[in-house]
């Protein structure tokens, strides 16, 4: 027989120390199950195969396996092969568990730290609605159509099957003017924002302006790219766009235009002119952060900022609320003088993104798969978002919903004050909150109080739940009250 070990199953690593070779190979087994290497229930190899590996007589291997039987460490059924065996898990002399810090009593008046039953975070879709079996089709028609080359080194703009396809849909879809050559892949909205920051700071770029409400990993990815942040103010037309023409150092400015996060809103059509015409005046650039422009409720979706001057904004969008962040599918679409800039950028941290999962998407784009399916999630997330608005009406008088004609999300204006009281309750209710004052620039002084409730992100099972458990922790609430 050939020794081929690739033949034999998996692979088992041990070290035989000392003794004879059966001993030392019980010592190693025995000690690899202990420290927990060797998982309860875990398949050994074949007496053929460890012995092959080990280089020792199958004889060796099967006598060490029967007497581990016999002790207890194995169990060996036939069909079912050799395998560790379930070991009470040895308990810890009274007295030496670690206590926490304060005792018991310190410990219970702490909020619950389980994971909570409940989620209303912002951000994230529902995923237990991702299109499997959809996607699944689109994999399967993409792998076969593929080219062998697309399993190489390609591109860093990324595969010329999904930048096609994508052009003509952000064209259709959004308002984009968008060509192939011009779109560059990324591995989702983060990714792309590092790689701008990075040549902006090489085109000596000092400052960009930012919303006073906003993410704060954007805004770190910015300022560690060397570059200082001008947060811009706002108000019931949304951010003031105007205060641009006085920032005598700020090269560019990052924007929400079409759905502003977290507040909610969209930009008003003159400060939509007013930051174009400041980009044209001075040179800068507009980065258009589009995350969830496709999901408008009461009219047709506002188109993205970039159609009103494609060589002065920066388009960037992402599936990540579409489909689902887990894809790590983001694009940008670059004015002509930043495509060669971008696309060393980014061939210096990550040459190209997923071939197989651009070549997917690509089929899922082109086939009308991902408009059904945007279709169908904007009908589900507008139901959700009625039956919030609903419920709070009902339950808290107080409180005002407002930033809901679009996205994933909106915004609950609290009594002043009340915030830190509300999201307190939420943790011992275990119900995930996220308040306005998490997304607030450090320089920016607190204006406002309220949580950000993402309504998307529980699945249908959950949705209920969740509903009833934000009802109970908004002030001035009828507890005897429940939303059905």
């Amino acid at each position: 027989m050939a020794n081929d070990r690739a033949t034999f199953g998996v692979d088992l690593h041990l070290e035989l120390r000392g003794g004879t070779l059966r001993t030392g190979l019980m010592d190693a087994l025995r000690e690899a199950i202990r420290s927990g290497r060797l998982a309860e229930g875990v398949r050994l190899p074949s007496s053929r195969s460890l012995a092959t590996d080990l280089g020792v007589a199958r004889n060796t291997v099967a006598d060490a396996y029967a007497e581990l039987v016999a002790e207890g460490w194995l169990t060996a059924r036939q069909g079912s092969g050799t395998r560790v065996a379930r070991r009470a898990v040895p308990r810890r002399p009274a007295g030496t568990g670690a206590r926490p810090p304060g005792g018991a009593r310190a410990a219970a008046a702490r909020p619950p730290t389980a994971r909570p039953a409940y989620n209303l975070k912002p951000g994230v879709p529902d995923l237990a609605s991702f299109p499997r079996a959809e996607w699944l089709k689109a994999s399967r028609r993409a792998l076969t159509a593929a080219p062998h080359e697309a399993f190489g080194y390609g591109d860093p703009r990324g595969r010329t099957e999904l930048r096609t396809v994508l052009a003509d849909y952000l064209a259709r879809a959004r308002g984009v003017y968008a060509r192939p050559e011009r779109i560059v892949l990324c591995s989702g909205f983060a990714h792309g924002l590092m790689l701008v920051g990075q040549v902006l700071r090489a085109r000596r770029v000092r400052e960009v302006a930012v919303e006073s409400y906003g993410l704060g990993v954007h805004t770190d990815l910015l300022t560690g790219a060397g570059l200082r942040l001008a947060p811009l103010s706002f108000d019931e037309r949304g951010t003031r766009t105007e205060e641009l023409a006085a920032m005598k150092d700020v090269g560019a400015v990052l924007l929400t235009a079409a759905h502003q996060f977290p507040l909610g809103g969209a930009l008003n059509p003159g400060r939509r002119a007013a930051v174009v015409d400041w980009a044209r005046a001075s040179g800068g650039l507009v980065l258009e952060d589009d995350y969830d422009g496709e999901f408008r409720y009461d009219r047709q979706p506002v188109g993205a900022l970039q159609g009103l001057d494609p060589e002065r904004v920066v388009y960037m969008g992402t599936a990540s609320k579409s489909l689902a962040p887990g894809l790590r599918l983001a694009w940008m679409v670059l004015p002509e003088g930043l495509v060669d800039e971008v696309v060393a950028a980014k061939g210096a941290v990550d040459w190209m993104s997923s071939a197989l999962e651009q070549l997917t998407f690509a089929e899922f784009l082109g086939s009308g798969a991902y408009d059904r399916h945007v279709r169908a999630m904007r009908l589900r997330y507008r139901r959700r978002r009625d039956q919030l608005v609903e419920a709070v009406a009902a339950h808290s008088p107080v409180t005002r919903v407002s930033g809901i004609a679009a996205g994933l999300h909106a915004v609950l204006e609290l009594p002043p004050g009340t915030e830190p009281d509300v999201l307190r309750s939420a943790a011992w209710q275990g119900l995930a909150l996220l308040g306005l004052d998490r997304f607030r620039h450090p320089s920016v002084a607190p204006a406002l109080d309220g949580l950000v409730v993402g309504y998307a992100t529980p699945p249908d099972s959950g949705w209920a739940g969740s509903l009833a458990a934000l009802c109970r922790v908004l002030p001035g609430r009828d507890i005897t009250d429940t939303p059905r």
